[in-house]
């Protein structure tokens, strides 16, 4: 996998429920190729806290979820 993503969570994030945000994100940022540390410094936060959407392990705070949608939105079409 591109950028240090292993195939254990692309695979863990093909079955799981997109209705949490970190999940989605994790989702695109896998298909797309984005490495963690663009989208940590994106949204200002670790990449551990990424990371940790990504599994669903931890969910996003409300004051992170427009950022994310809009970082979602605005990397929809990079190859």
């Amino acid at each position: 996998m591109s950028y240090g993503y292993s195939q254990s969570l692309a695979a863990t994030l093909l079955d799981a429920d997109s209705e949490h945000l970190g999940i989605t994100l994790g989702k695109h940022c896998v298909k797309l190729g984005i490495p963690v540390a663009e989208v940590a410094d994106s949204l200002g936060v670790s990449r551990a806290t990424v990371y940790n959407w990504f599994w669903g392990l931890n969910t996003p705070l409300a004051k992170h979820e427009k950022p994310i949608r809009d970082f979602i939105r605005a990397n929809r079409k990079r190859r």
